[in-house]
């Protein structure tokens, strides 16, 4: 077997062996963080703030961070900086109690988390061009089932041995992914041409990426704010374990691990996109709105897991069409835009249901953002061009 050969039998499982180790690292507090820091002091708003940050630094990040790869070519080089990051993001929050600190290292993790475009575009790199919803639908089942593992590990820790064990435990998968992430396969395109700057004003005004970008945003500005913001802070209230927060994180990303990997391969293929995009933004909305009527911790289980189901859905399709129809030089780019543009919705998420939650309280809050999602759910039906799963098409605004 050649050496060509041998690198492409091992660069898709080594690939995802490295993504979860990635995601792993920065979810292992997220079931507990807004409890923790509400424990050392922190207001709601505060606690949104810090939890909100991760994706404030991806706002800024994300899109230098695509234009700059494009430019070079290489994405290999800005996978190892985001793992790096993801180890220096452990260690901090690890050994810093003080509010200030624990803000400038939640942001650093969104400064890792902002590579996640030279994840995606070098995975999807592997696959041909008609294969990139499959390639995301793929590549996003191990980043849920790596979060998902990352959540019940950490709110395990945190019950069984401290507050703080679940950072030391990101620290130290972050570390092994950042070792695996130097035996990654680049794939470099001899025939990409460099970005020109008139190309990138072209690239981040296509109307067909603002579109499923402002989705991209309320997509994720409802998911930061509930299940990896307050939800866990709710379910706090009705007295339930660090463990069960943690559990709680889990019962949402499994269904949102399974539907990414059947999203995209098959019912993006049998119902179109737009369909079942419409429907993972209602599944969404709809169980977001029954959170604050639960009084048992095993039915709020229940809404979280058709709430992830309906993330899992939506949000790897609206990130394929992102570069669907980009070419290989420009996609980086692209996804680095819509990756900024969304990220303002991991920010503003938190820190709207943190102000909430200070003025009138969380139950209000949550009422709010699952009416936003069925919304979405209805731009979704309006701005997305109906297709039979091979067009992807999104409609042009105006």
């Amino acid at each position: 077997m050649t050496q060509l050969s041998a690198s492409k039998e091992y660069r898709i499982p080594l690939f995802c062996i490295v993504t979860m180790l990635y995601w792993f690292s920065m979810y292992t507090y997220v079931p507990i963080l807004a409890a923790y820091v509400e424990q050392l002091g922190a207001s709601h708003k505060m606690a949104g703030i810090i939890v909100g940050s991760y994706g404030f630094t991806q706002m800024l990040l994300r899109i230098p961070v695509g234009v700059y790869s494009d430019h070079l070519h290489k994405r290999r080089l800005f996978i190892n900086f985001g793992l790096f990051f993801t180890l220096l993001s452990g260690i901090g929050l690890w050994l810093s109690k003080d509010l200030s600190f624990i803000l400038l290292f939640r942001a650093l993790a969104g400064a890792a988390a902002a590579t996640w475009v030279d994840f995606t575009i070098l995975f999807t790199s592997y696959y041909k061009k008609e294969e990139t919803t499959k390639a995301i639908g793929t590549i996003s089942f191990y980043n849920s089932i790596a979060q998902m593992a990352a959540m019940l590990l950490g709110g395990y820790l945190a019950e069984k041995v401290s507050w703080q064990s679940p950072f030391a435990a990101g620290a130290a998968v972050g570390l092994i992914g950042l070792i695996g992430s130097f035996f990654l396969v680049e794939k470099y395109e001899e025939s990409a041409n460099k970005l020109s700057v008139k190309e990138l004003v072209h690239v981040i005004t296509d109307r067909s990426l603002l579109v499923v970008s402002l989705l991209a945003i309320l997509s994720q500005l409802l998911t930061f704010a509930t299940v990896f913001g307050f939800t866990p802070v709710f379910a706090e209230n009705l007295g339930v374990s660090k463990f069960q927060m943690g559990l709680l994180t889990v019962f949402s990303s499994l269904p949102t691990a399974i539907a990414s990997l059947i999203g995209g391969r098959y019912l993006a293929q049998k119902m179109g996109e737009r369909a079942v995009i419409t429907w993972g933004f209602l599944l969404m909305g709809i169980f977001t709105i029954t959170i604050p009527f639960t009084t048992g911790f095993w039915l709020l289980i229940v809404t979280q897991a058709l709430s992830g189901l309906g993330r899992g859905l939506s949000f790897p399709l609206l990130m394929a069409l992102s570069i669907k129809n980009t070419p290989v030089q420009k996609r980086a780019t692209a996804m680095g835009f819509f990756q900024a543009i969304y990220g303002l919705g991991m920010f503003v998420g938190p820190v709207l249901m943190g102000f909430m939650g200070d003025m009138v309280s969380l139950k209000e809050g949550f009422i709010l953002i699952g009416v936003i999602s069925c919304l979405t759910a209805l731009l979704s039906q309006l701005f997305i061009q109906k297709s039979k799963g091979q067009s992807g098409q999104v409609a042009q605004i105006g």
